[in-house]
């Protein structure tokens, strides 16, 4: 399940940071998500601490959703890893 940052031009440019495909119990899956216009201040232990907190990240749902990649964006392993 690659996830990778929007591309000019691209639907969600603009909107979205990045883009997550895969396959989900058998059905192909597109998920744009994040906003273009924030930083993600990961480094922060406290700003991990709490936006993991908030957003449940002890249990992320289905790699579907959003909130799956978003969590997975906010853990200890660096965006350059995740995003190719």
């Amino acid at each position: 399940m690659p996830v990778r940052r929007i591309r000019k031009g691209e639907t969600g440019y603009g909107r979205s940071k990045f883009v997550a495909t895969g396959v989900y119990k058998g059905k192909k899956y597109t998920v744009r998500f994040g906003d273009p216009n924030m930083d993600i201040k990961r480094d922060n232990p406290e700003r991990r601490k709490n936006f993991r907190a908030r957003h449940n990240c002890d249990n992320p749902g289905p790699p579907n959703k959003a909130r799956y990649h978003s969590c997975k964006m906010w853990s200890k392993k660096p965006v350059s890893k995740i995003a190719k």
